[in-house]
Order: C-alpha cells, then sequence, then structure tokens
C-alpha cells in the first residue's frame, strides 16, 4: 500500500469519527436534515471523487465517457447515437468484473452512497442503473452521467423531480462537466434552472465545447463567443468558468481545423482532473467542514427562535399565537441579526427566513431544548464540541494530509 493512500486512508477514519462525534449529535438534536434536505451518510465521506456530466442532448457526453474510459469499439462501450440516447442516470464505478447494477439494489445498499436516492421514488430508481468495471481511472474516481436536456420537455413527463435530482447529485460532484454542442447552443428554461442549482459551486463548473472540429475555425471563434454570451448572465461570477474546446473521442481530428489547440486543450481538461483527484481529500474536509458550518448555524437560529418564544410567552398567551409571530416576522425580534452580531457567521451564509417557516411549521418550537441543555458534567457541550472541530479540528486534519495520485487519465497526446 501506497504512503498517500495510507494517509488517505487514515484521515477518512479521522474524518468520520468528527462527522459522528461532533457534527451529528447537533444535527440530530436540531433536525437539520429536514432543513436542507442534504443527509451526510458514511459512504458518501468515504466514496471516491465524483465527476458529473451535464448538458443538451446528443453533444458528446457518452462519448467523452467511452474516450475517457478508452471503452470505443468494446462491448462495455455507452450507447450513443444522433437522437437522444441516455435517458437514465449512468454512475460508472470500479469494480473486479464488468456488471450492470439496477438502481433499485443501489439505493438498498447502505455502504453506497447513492442510498438517500430512494426518496426520489421507484419512477426514479427505474431510471439510475450503476456499471461496474476493472479500470485504473474508476479507481480513483466515480463517473456519472446523465439525461440530456430537452428543453421542451416538462419535467413531470419525465416520471420523477428532474431538478431535485440533478441537486443531489450537483451537490456531491466535485467536478462538473457541463457539454456543449458547437452546432447547437439554445439556452433555454431547463438550461437556466440547472444553472440556478448549480450557484455556489462555480469552482467546479468546466464548459466543454466538444465536436470543436466539426466547424471551421472561423465558425468556431463565434460559437466560442456566443457560448460566453448566453453564459454570462447565467454563471454571475467574477472569474468566468474554464471551458475546453476540443473533441472528445478516438477518430482523427478534420483537416484544416485548429488541431494543435484541441490538442492542448484535451492535456488541460485531463490534467484538470488529475487535480481533482489528488485533492479528494482535502476536499472532503472542506464539504465536512461546511456542513458543520451550516448544522452551527442552523442550531444557533433554533436556540434563538426559543429565547424569543419563551421571552414573549406570559401566564395567559396562546403559545401557537405567541410563535406564529416570530415566525412570521423574525427580523421584529432580531432573530437573524442576533446570530451575525455575537457570532462570526456572513450574513451570505444565514439561510432563507421562509425556510424556517416551513421547519417549525412541521417541527414545533417546543419539541427542542435550548442550547445550554445539551450540555452534561461528562461530555461537554454539543455547541463547543462543534465549534472545536471547525476552528482547530478539521484545519489540523488538512495540514497534516499529504496527497497524492497514482494514476493519471491518459491521452492520446501525453508522453508516456
Amino acid at each position: 500500500m501506497s504512503l498517500s493512500l495510507t494517509f488517505t486512508i487514515a484521515a477518512t477514519k479521522k474524518l468520520l469519527n468528527i462527522y459522528h462525534t461532533a457534527i451529528r449529535p447537533l444535527e440530530q438534536a436540531y433536525k437539520y436534515n429536514e432543513l436542507r434536505q442534504h443527509e451526510v451518510t458514511d459512504g458518501e465521506i468515504t466514496s471516491k471523487p465524483m465527476v458529473l456530466f451535464l448538458g443538451p442532448w446528443s453533444v458528446g457526453k457518452s462519448s467523452m465517457i467511452n474516450y475517457l474510459l478508452g471503452l470505443h469499439g468494446t462491448s462495455q462501450e455507452l450507447y450513443t447515437g444522433a437522437e437522444p440516447t441516455t435517458s437514465e442516470y449512468t454512475v460508472i464505478t470500479h469494480g473486479e468484473k464488468f456488471r450492470t447494477i439496477e438502481g433499485i439494489v443501489m439505493a438498498a445498499d447502505s455502504s453506497r452512497s447513492f442510498s438517500p436516492l430512494e426518496r426520489f421514488g421507484q419512477g426514479f430508481l427505474e431510471r439510475l442503473v450503476g456499471i461496474e468495471m476493472p479500470h485504473k481511472l474508476l479507481e480513483r474516481v466515480t463517473i456519472v452521467d446523465t439525461p440530456g436536456i430537452i428543453e421542451n420537455r416538462k419535467q413531470q413527463e419525465r416520471g420523477y423531480p428532474y431538478n431535485e435530482v440533478c441537486q443531489w447529485f450537483i451537490d456531491r460532484a466535485d467536478l462538473i462537466f457541463l457539454v456543449f454542442d458547437p452546432t447547437k447552443l439554445d439556452v433555454g428554461g431547463e438550461l437556466e434552472m440547472l444553472f440556478r442549482q448549480m450557484k455556489g459551486r462555480e469552482s467546479q463548473i468546466r464548459l466543454i465545447l466538444n465536436k470543436a472540429d466539426s466547424v471551421s475555425t472561423q465558425d468556431l471563434m463565434r460559437v466560442y463567443g456566443a457560448l460566453f454570451w448566453s453564459m454570462a448572465p447565467l454563471i454571475n461570477v467574477t472569474e468566468p468558468p474554464r471551458v475546453y474546446v476540443s473533441s472528445f473521442w478516438p477518430q482523427v481530428y478534420a483537416v484544416d481545423t485548429s488541431q494543435q489547440l484541441f490538442r492542448k486543450e484535451e492535456i488541460s481538461l485531463l490534467e484538470d482532473l488529475s487535480q481533482v483527484i489528488e485533492n479528494q481529500m482535502e476536499n472532503k474536509i472542506a464539504f465536512i467542514r461546511q456542513h458543520g458550518i451550516r448544522v452551527r448555524i442552523h442550531a444557533l437560529l433554533v436556540d434563538r427562535y426559543l429565547q424569543a418564544y419563551y421571552d414573549k410567552l406570559g401566564w395567559f398567551s396562546d403559545p401557537h399565537e405567541v410563535f406564529q409571530d416570530i415566525a412570521d416576522d423574525p427580523d421584529k425580534y432580531y432573530i437573524f441579526k442576533s446570530i451575525l452580531v455575537k457570532t462570526n457567521v456572513s450574513k451570505f451564509d444565514l439561510p432563507d427566513k421562509e425556510a424556517y417557516q416551513d421547519f417549525f411549521g412541521v417541527n414545533p418550537i417546543s419539541s427542542f431544548k435550548q442550547l445550554s441543555s445539551h450540555c452534561s458534567w461528562t461530555g461537554g457541550c454539543l455547541l463547543e464540541k462543534l465549534e472545536k472541530v471547525i476552528s482547530h479540528e478539521l484545519p489540523a486534519l488538512l495540514s497534516s494530509i499529504n496527497p497524492g495520485c497514482e494514476e493519471k487519465p491518459k491521452n492520446r497526446w501525453r508522453k508516456q
């Protein structure tokens, strides 16, 4: 076993212990999962980096995966074609031999990171398929292919909550390849919704202008400009995402096209993918720390709602009316402002006030205890444990790891 892999295993065990002893208790005490609907599982913490392929239909997502894994011309090749061919979410992972796994089996296996997908219903699980195959790259990464965006199709026609499923994968992806065809750059409502769902994940997004040798160099420059023009209103960040321009398939590039550019772009993209693989442990620690910060903010907010409730509740007050007034107008009671004043929380990290109206609609305020009640002589206070993890233990774990990648994605141009 290599030194880097030993470090990764040890760091993963430490991360699991931190989550279960310091984050999960507060998460459960204040029912955080019912607010965020983002349940962290052991499988998610121990899983490999996930690369997610999104984009319109027939832009070459499946072909690109075939190329990355060297599946063209083999019996394991993902089916491709000019018409919309991928109607399933295909999760490609490493295995000792090639086999396919039904979605219902994947979701039932709690050791996998996909068990939370059960909540999207039978209609979705029938469109989820797993593929295992022996491949060096898949020992380090999981690849997810998604159904193409078809702008004139309504969500209910798919038979499952498409946007919610996409959000689940987006939240867990380490790298998001958004693939486009230079001959069709139409941006419709479904793609706009997808970009809204990726807000806050801009650093993970890579735009792929695939099939780049299917147009002339002059037309390609126009298309590149048009892509930025279309994407600019959707990605509201100072630094735009990286755009890779090439043709990701094993065929020889068409003559009289920018072949040298395509080669360099392909190498850059695969080095980008290698970097994500190398940084997998840092990304996991950063993800768990961010999750811990959100759990802490939620616990502080519930505690503040409780305090306002007890302060206003009188001997002859109607408890329901008292709390309803607080939930309807939390600013009157300085619920959110008090969190900003007393803690080092950014206003940009605060949840929507409306989310708490829904949250307390199904979780009565009387079912919670204040943070001071979650302390004991032997175990200390839950909040103090979480704050120690956020401020000291997770940063210390981050500085202790020594990541390394033994297998890099191969391409036709890199000198081996």
